[in-house]
């Protein structure tokens, strides 16, 4: 059985989106908040996501969201831990659609892009004994890249010839 997690990229590089693929009918089905998506994503192995996981949605209901390049996909990674309480993990894509850049922001908005960023953090701040650096995760999602905007790819491709050509001579 086929199942994928996915979240798609507004034009301002930052997730819009939060969706997941039905194991049975391979739908795709808008999951509402950040938060649900995460719990989702972090049982994907023991509790695969199905459309009836949804309220009021079923397998005969038409898709949410149709996979296609009107917006950039990525796949994030199944079990990823759940962000811990009051946290919230945030992925900007580089303008290059090279990566997504993961990071954290505490709850008084301060941005951790690094584990040795978020263990001073959790040293200064004993209120978060419970929370542990192994609660973090930076892995990033997989860009799809048959979803990258054909300028991007162009751009690209053009740049490498021109290094080839250079090359070259």
């Amino acid at each position: 059985m086929f199942f994928q997690k996915v979240r798609t990229l507004s034009s301002q590089g930052s997730v819009d989106i939060y969706a997941a693929q039905c194991k049975n009918c391979l739908k795709w089905r808008v999951i509402d908040t950040q938060e649900e998506f995460e719990e989702v994503r972090s049982k994907a192995t023991e509790e695969p996501f199905v459309c009836s996981r949804k309220a009021n949605c079923s397998c005969d209901e038409p898709a949410d969201i149709e996979y296609d390049s009107t917006r950039t996909w990525v796949i994030d990674k199944p079990n990823l831990p759940k962000t811990p309480q009051g946290f919230r993990r945030s992925l900007v894509l580089r303008k290059d659609y090279s990566k997504l850049d993961a990071y954290y922001v505490t709850p008084s908005g301060k941005k951790l892009r690094t584990r040795n960023e978020i263990g001073a953090f959790l040293k200064d701040n004993p209120e978060f004994k419970g929370v542990s650096v192994t609660d973090f995760d930076f892995s990033s999602p997989k860009i799809m890249q048959d979803t990258i905007p054909e300028i991007v790819e162009q751009r690209d491709s053009a740049s490498k010839k021109a290094k080839i050509a250079k090359g070259d001579v």
